[in-house]
C-alpha cells in the first residue's frame, strides 16, 4: 500500500508524558473515524467518474504488414496489477528484469489480435485466440507480412510463438527459451523466414552472495557521471548480472519451426545481419564492468561473424565510457551500422575532436567504412563539422541519409550521401525545437533481411511524413522529396476539421490513415481515387470525456514570447462561474523567443488522456489548464541562470490571462507538474506567491544531488553553484508557506529524480511546520504504471484540491 508523511510540529523534546498523550490522541480519533480520514489504509479509488475512464478499454493500436496487405489491430491490457509490479525483480546495471523468464517489467500484455485485410472492397477480418496462460507481448511482422512473432511470458520462461496470417494459426517454437534480460528483444532477419534470435544459455544454479567488500576507486582522471540507478554495487550483482545476461544465438525457421544454436554463449548485447543475411554483426559486453556507469556504457567488442556464428572479424574494442564528459563520446570507433543490402559493407563513426564537444575543430566526427571481407583497411567516407546524430540507408543501396547536430546552435542538417565516395550535399536542415517549418521524417519500409530503410520512388524522390504543425493545430502530411534539388511536392494534407494520420502510403497513391475528430475516436480509412473507406468502426470508450469543454487559448508574456493554454472545462460547468483551477505546465528551454511561441498538439483531434492526466480532475469539477506552455529562453550554455525569473513570468501571464477569461477564481488557484514540471513546481511555491497550493509528482527538488547536470544544464555544480543553489528548493524550503502534495514512486530509477528527492523536501518542510503530505507508491518507477498506483494518485490529488482550495463549485 501507499506509504503517507503528513506534515506536522514536532514537540521539542521528546518525554514518557507526551508519547502516552500522541497515543491517547491517536486512540480517540480511530474510534471517531478521523485517524483514517487523514491517514487512509491501502489504496484509494478515486470518483467514480475518473474510475470509470480509468477502467474503459483501450483503443486498439493499428500496425500496417510489411507488405501493405494487412492491418493488425492490437488490444493491449492499459494497467498491470500492483501484484505484477511486486514481483521479484533483478536491478543490475541500470537494468530491471524479472529472474524467472528474464523479461523486463513491466510488460505491455497482447489482450486481443484482430487482422484486417486492407482493401476497399474485400472486408475479411480474422480474431487471433491466444491460449490461456501467461502474458503475451511483443507482436512482430515478418518482412514478408506472411507472419508474425509473438512473445509469451511465464513464470519460469519467455517462449516464442509463430502466427499465420493467412490461417491465423499459432504455434510455438518448441524449445526455445528467449532472453531479453540483455539482448532485450534483438532479432536479426537474414530473410523473411529465417532470423537469429538470443536464447537463454546453459547454465547451471545462480551464484550465491558471499559477504565482501565493494571497493570503488578513482585515480584522479576526471569522470563526470549522471546519477543512474539500479547500478551494480558488488561482486556478486557482477556474478548475478553475468548469470542472467549471458545468452545464445539460435538460428530459428519461423516456416519450419526448427531452431539451432550457433557461436558460443556470451554477453550479447546486440545482434544484426549485415547484408542480404551473408554475416552477422554482434556486439558483446566484456569485464570489467562499473558501479558508476549502466550495462551500456561497459567495455564492449564488437566482432563480424558468419552467419552460421563464427567469428570472421573483431573490428573494435570500445572501452568502458569512463572519464567521458557528460555530452561527450568515446575517442575511436562508435556506433555501428551494417549496410541493408548485398553490398554488406559495414560503416561506423569516430570523433575528430577527442570526444570533446568544447574543442575547436573544424570537423567533430568522421564516417567510416570497411567492405567484405573484411580483412583490408577501412576508408573514410564524410567527415561533420558537428556531432553525428545518425545514418539512414536508400533503398536503392546507393546512397544514405547522414544527419548531424550543431550543439551549440541546437540546429539539426541531413546530408544526402552518395556510398560510392562522391561528395554529400546538404538536403535540409532545421532547429532542434522547430514545429512549424520541420520538413518530417522519412518513410521507410522493411527490406526480406528485417533491415528497415528509406523508401524511394525510382525517379530521385523519396517521401517525408511531417506533423504539419501550425498556428490552429496540427495537419499531418506527406511530402515528395526531390534528392536532387530539395524540392518538396505536398501529396497529402489533413484538414483543419478532421485529424488524419497516414500509417502507410501504398501503390497508386493510395493513403492508409486515422481519421478523427473532437468527437469521433480514430478509426482506420483507405483513401484512394475512388474515396474515403472505412476499414475499422470503433466507437467511443469515454464518452463522459466528450462533456469536458475544451478550449485552446493563446496570449502573450510580458516579454512578447508567445504561451499558450488548454482550457477544460468541468462537464456541469455554467457560463459565469469562477472555479477553483489546476495549471500543470512543464518547462521547456529554447534558444530562439520565436521558436518557444510556436504551437504543440493539434486541436482537431480526439480527446484521450492516460491514466495520470491531470485533465480527468475536470470530472471532479474543477478547471484545468493543461499543456500550460512555461518556456525558458536564453543562450543554451547559461538558460538556467534565469530560470526563477522566467517561469515566474511565464506564471504571472497564465494567471493573468485564466482570470480574463472568467472561468477561474484568482484566490484558489494550484499549480501541478510531474518530473521537470514538479521542480518547476517546488519553485514556484519557493519563489513567488502566485499559487494557493502545489502538486508535485516525482521531481527533483536538490541540485547539488544533480552535481554534473541536469535537464538541458551542461555546466556542473562548481561551474555554476549559484545557479544550483538556487534552483533547488529545498533550500528555500522555508519559503514555501502553500501546502504541497509530493508523489514518488519508491522505485523511480529516473536519473535525477531519485525518491531521496522526495523524501529530503517533506522532511525540510514537515520540520519547518510546513504544510505537507508525502506519498510513496510501491513498486512504481518515474511514471506509474499499476492500476492501483494511478487510481490512488488522482484520489490524491482531487483530495488535496478538494482539502485546501474547496469544494470545486
Amino acid at each position: 500500500m501507499p506509504r503517507y508523511c503528513a506534515g506536522w510540529k514536532q514537540p521539542a523534546a521528546d518525554s514518557p508524558m507526551l508519547m502516552r498523550r500522541a497515543l491517547l490522541l491517536l486512540s480517540l480519533l480511530t474510534v471517531l473515524g478521523l485517524a483514517q480520514a487523514q491517514e487512509p489504509a491501502g489504496y484509494m479509488q478515486p470518483s467514480s467518474a475518473i474510475r470509470q475512464v480509468l477502467d474503459a478499454p483501450a483503443l486498439p493500436r493499428p500496425l500496417v504488414s510489411p507488405d501493405q496487405q494487412t492491418l493488425a489491430l492490437l488490444e493491449l491490457r492499459p494497467y498491470p496489477s500492483i501484484e505484477e509490479l511486486a514481483r521479484p525483480v533483478l536491478r543490475l546495471a541500470g537494468l530491471r528484469f524479472e529472474p524467472g523468464p528474464g523479461t523486463p517489467q513491466p510488460l505491455q500484455v497482447l489482450q486481443r489480435i484482430r487482422l484486417r485485410t486492407i482493401s476497399a472492397t474485400e472486408a475479411s477480418e480474422r480474431v487471433i485466440e491466444l491460449p490461456p496462460g501467461g502474458s503475451f507481448h511483443s507482436f512482430v511482422w515478418s518482412p514478408d507480412g506472411q507472419r508474425f512473432l509473438l512473445e509469451r511470458r511465464l513464470d519460469q520462461s519467455n517462449e516464442l510463438w509463430v502466427g499465420e496470417v493467412a490461417s491465423g494459426r499459432l504455434r510455438p517454437i518448441a524449445g526455445l527459451k528467449l532472453n531479453d534480460a540483455l539482448g532485450q528483444g534483438e532479432q536479426a532477419w537474414l530473410n523473411p523466414q529465417e532470423l537469429v534470435l538470443l536464447s537463454v544459455a546453459r547454465r547451471g544454479p545462480p551464484p550465491k552472495p558471499t559477504p565482501r567488500p565493494a571497493v570503488q576507486e578513482a585515480s584522479g582522471r576526471a569522470s563526470p557521471e549522471r546519477n543512474y540507478s539500479d547500478l551494480l554495487q558488488s561482486p556478486y550483482d557482477e556474478a548475478l548480472f553475468e548469470y542472467h545476461g549471458r545468452s545464445q544465438m539460435v538460428l530459428v525457421n519461423i516456416a519450419t519451426g526448427s531452431s539451432r544454436e550457433i557461436g558460443e554463449p556470451q554477453l550479447y548485447s546486440s545482434v544484426s545481419s549485415v547484408g542480404a543475411g551473408q554475416y552477422l554483426l554482434t556486439e558483446r559486453l566484456v569485464r570489467p564492468f562499473s558501479y558508476d556507469l549502466t550495462w551500456d556504457d561497459f567495455p564492449t567488442v564488437v566482432e563480424v561473424r558468419s552467419r552460421d556464428g563464427r567469428l570472421i572479424k573483431e573490428l573494435a574494442r570500445m572501452p568502458m565510457r569512463k572519464g567521458v564528459s557528460i555530452d561527450g563520446v568515446l575517442v575511436g570507433p562508435r556506433v555501428f551500422y551494417p549496410a541493408p543490402t548485398k553490398e554488406a559493407a559495414i560503416y561506423w563513426v569516430e570523433a575528430l575532436d577527442g570526444g570533446n564537444n568544447n574543442a575547436r575543430v573544424p570537423f567533430r566526427d568522421r564516417l567510416m567504412r570497411l567492405d567484405p571481407p573484411f580483412n583490408g583497411e577501412p576508408r573514410e567516407v564524410q567527415r561533420m563539422p558537428h556531432r553525428f546524430t545518425q545514418l539512414r540507408f536508400l533503398d536503392d543501396g546507393q546512397q544514405a541519409l547522414l544527419t548531424e547536430t550543431d550543439r551549440n546552435r541546437a540546429w539539426v542538417r541531413t546530408y544526402l550521401l552518395p556510398l560510392n565516395g562522391a561528395q554529400s550535399k546538404p538536403l535540409f536542415e532545421y532547429a532542434q525545437r522547430e514545429r512549424y517549418r520541420h520538413p518530417g521524417f522519412p518513410l521507410m519500409r522493411l527490406l526480406p533481411n528485417g533491415h528497415a530503410v528509406i523508401r524511394s520512388n525510382g525517379q530521385g524522390e523519396i517521401f517525408m511524413l511531417g506533423q504539419g504543425a501550425r498556428p490552429k493545430g496540427e495537419q499531418p502530411f506527406i511530402d515528395r522529396l526531390s534528392l536532387r534539388d530539395g524540392a518538396s511536392t505536398r501529396i497529402f494534407q489533413s484538414n483543419e476539421a478532421i485529424y488524419e494520420q497516414p500509417l502507410a502510403l501504398l501503390e497508386g497513391n493510395r493513403v492508409l490513415m486515422t481519421r478523427e475528430s473532437p468527437s469521433e475516436p480514430p478509426n482506420v480509412y483507405l483513401r484512394d481515387g475512388t474515396g474515403l473507406h472505412a476499414l475499422t468502426r470503433l466507437s467511443d470508450p469515454t464518452p463522459s470525456l466528450r462533456r469536458i469543454h475544451r478550449e485552446f487559448v493563446s496570449f502573450k508574456r510580458a516579454d512578447g514570447v508567445e504561451m499558450s493554454f488548454w482550457v477544460n472545462l468541468p462537464p456541469d460547468y455554467k457560463e459565469g462561474e469562477r472555479r477553483p483551477t489546476l495549471v500543470w505546465s512543464y518547462p521547456l528551454e529554447f534558444n530562439d523567443p520565436t521558436l518557444a511561441g510556436q504551437v504543440s498538439g493539434p486541436t482537431s483531434r480526439f480527446v484521450r488522456f492516460s491514466g495520470l492526466a491531470p485533465q480527468l480532475l475536470a470530472l471532479d469539477g474543477y478547471v484545468v489548464l493543461s499543456d500550460a506552455t512555461m518556456p525558458v529562453v536564453g543562450d543554451i550554455r547559461s538558460i538556467n541562470d534565469g530560470f526563477v525569473e522566467q517561469i515566474t513570468m511565464n506564471a504571472r501571464a497564465i494567471l493573468d490571462k485564466a482570470e480574463s477569461l472568467g472561468y477561474t477564481d484568482p484566490k484558489k488557484v494550484a499549480v501541478g507538474g510531474h518530473s521537470y514540471g514538479a521542480f518547476m513546481v517546488a519553485n514556484l511555491l519557493a519563489h513567488t506567491d502566485l499559487f494557493r497550493v502545489g502538486i508535485a509528482r516525482s521531481g527533483a527538488y536538490n541540485r547539488t544531488l544533480t552535481p554534473f547536470g541536469f535537464q538541458s544544464e551542461r555546466r556542473s555544480l562548481w561551474d555554476a553553484r549559484e545557479t544550483y543553489l538556487r534552483l533547488s528548493p529545498l533550500i528555500y524550503a522555508n519559503q514555501i508557506k502553500e501546502p504541497l502534495l509530493l508523489i514518488h514512486g519508491d522505485a523511480d530509477n529516473n536519473s535525477g529524480t531519485v525518491p531521496l528527492q522526495s523524501e529530503r523536501l517533506y522532511q525540510a518542510l514537515a520540520g519547518l511546520g510546513g504544510t505537507v503530505r508525502f506519498v510513496s507508491l510501491p513498486h512504481e518507477s518515474h511514471g506509474y504504471a499499476a492500476r492501483e498506483s494511478i487510481g490512488h494518485t488522482q484520489w490524491e490529488m482531487s483530495h488535496w484540491l478538494r482539502q485546501h482550495l474547496g469544494e470545486p463549485k
